[in-house]
């Protein structure tokens, strides 16, 4: 009897614990976004004048290595010509990373010169908005922000909870029995980050896995508006990104979007745009974050036609409508060339080449080499742009910014900041961005990129078991 009565016990909680695990899975998978996530802005005209094409490119030139830098120099740029505001939103914010490695003191050039143009202006309103990780969870401070806090700079860590998950799986276990304990106190242990980086608690572990960001790279000023691939990370500072800088009533959708943010972290009002709303030039622009950038993704795409061009670089390739809509497009007699990181290293660590090697192999497979794919020839850097670029007859299409084409990047899990731009065929702006794809495509002055087949290692049995488990349980950070 006793026997029978633990065993009802043990199937009735265990009933219970499913009904609820399930329902938590249904609701944070489900629920309703916060307010202005995801958004899409206004049309606006631009002329060639207002709008620039930023890149930083790290590459080999024989036995040396190279690198052309524009994107952070445009940063800065923007922050010594402000007058009347900064808000800036980065996802990486800081200087960690492992002992035997150097690199450049980026972020730190940034915390000086906002907190030099601070003092210079009393009174220009500066704020920051950056992701959790750069504390690691809540497991210790980030000197940097604090010193740009002690200045009079606004820092405002954004809260991602309210996004829905995008690893139900675990993200429902945590939300039941861990999230509650928090996860600031005294860390034990080696962050996984950057072994010079303080240790964290096993709670920021737990939140950690998650695997959820606000993954943005913006600038905005009363003047300009800049949107970014790159953060201003020291360990990715020789990574290859890009952006667009655009003057102009752009900058008031970009204040907007990011005013959902900003809510995320506490609700401060960000400053208004007051420039004049009018604008006029050959070059549409418009602000889409989230889920608008793949709305528009897919539509630019499908509208492409026999004899088009569509180039593609990318970081990260996996969203399984845009993979479907590139065949499609070259059934079409679209020509397509992409080109994308191998997704061997990570800051000096070895990774699986997971997912753009099996992504990359099942479209060259399926159009029977016809959609041409080359590596870019990466070294301890990344390959960390994420930019569309299709050339019709008439006009061009430009996607950019911060989103990888992924179900986590495009599917309303992530804070996610991009433009769409377009341009006629023969603007300034088109020609500029004909010249930076083929120079990498046909190695011009340097070695830019390497075939599909050359220097990436065959994807293993076991890689293909992971990567498809990955894309099942979604328990991978693409």
């Amino acid at each position: 009897m006793r026997k029978r009565k633990m065993k009802r016990w043990l199937i009735g909680t265990l009933a219970l614990f499913l009904c609820v695990f399930f329902s938590v899975i249904y609701y944070e998978s489900t629920k309703s976004l916060p307010v202005g996530v995801p958004f899409e802005g206004k049309v606006h005209q631009v002329p060639d004048g207002s709008i620039s094409f930023l890149y930083d490119l790290t590459y080999k030139d024989g036995n040396h290595e190279k690198t052309d830098q524009h994107m952070f120099k445009a940063v800065f740029e923007a922050i010594e010509d402000a007058e009347e505001f900064i808000v800036l939103d980065f996802f990486l914010y800081n200087d960690y990373y492992d002992h035997d490695q150097k690199f450049p003191p980026l972020s730190s050039t940034l915390t000086e010169k906002l907190i030099a143009k601070k003092r210079e202006n009393p009174n220009i309103q500066i704020v920051l908005i950056t992701d959790e990780i750069n504390t690691s969870y809540n497991s210790h401070k980030n000197w940097q922000f604090e010193n740009l806090k002690k200045n009079g700079i606004d820092v405002l860590m954004t809260d991602v909870d309210p996004l829905r998950d995008s690893n139900p799986l675990y993200t429902a276990v945590w939300r039941m029995f861990f999230q509650w304990f928090g996860q600031e106190g005294k860390g034990i242990f080696p962050n996984a980050m950057a072994d010079d980086a303080p240790n964290m608690t096993g709670r920021s572990y737990l939140k950690l896995l998650n695997i959820k960001a606000n993954h943005r790279k913006t600038v905005a000023t009363e003047k300009t508006a800049l949107i970014l691939s790159g953060n201003p990370h020291d360990a990715s500072a020789f990574h290859s990104n890009i952006g667009f800088r655009i003057d102009g009533p752009i900058v008031g959708d970009l204040l907007e979007s990011e005013q959902a943010a900003a809510n995320l972290a506490g609700g401060k009002k960000l400053p208004r745009y007051g420039g004049n709303e009018s604008s006029s030039g050959n070059n549409k622009v418009q602000l889409i974050t989230e889920g608008k950038v793949l709305e528009k993704t897919l539509s630019s795409i499908n509208s492409t036609g026999k004899g088009d061009e569509l180039w593609l670089s990318m970081f990260y390739l996996a969203e399984r409508k845009v993979i479907d809509a590139l065949l499609d497009a070259d059934k079409r007699g679209v020509h397509i060339k992409i080109i994308l990181d191998p997704n061997e290293n990570a800051f000096g660590s070895q990774k699986t080449g997971l997912p753009n090697k099996p992504v990359a192999q099942e479209l060259d497979e399926e159009t029977d080499s016809r959609i041409k794919i080359r590596w870019y020839n990466t070294g301890q850097e990344q390959y960390h742009t994420k930019l569309l670029y299709i050339k019709k007859k008439d006009k061009v299409l430009i996607t950019g910014g911060s989103t990888n084409f992924t179900a986590r990047n495009l599917d309303n899990f992530n804070l996610e900041t991009n433009v769409y731009i377009e341009t006629p065929v023969n603007s300034r702006l088109a020609k500029e961005l004909d010249h930076y794809f083929k120079r990498q495509w046909t190695n011009e002055d340097g070695q830019f990129t390497v075939d599909l087949k050359e220097n990436v290692s065959p994807l293993t049995f076991g890689q293909r078991v992971v990567y498809f488990l990955q894309k099942v349980f979604y328990f991978t950070t693409f």
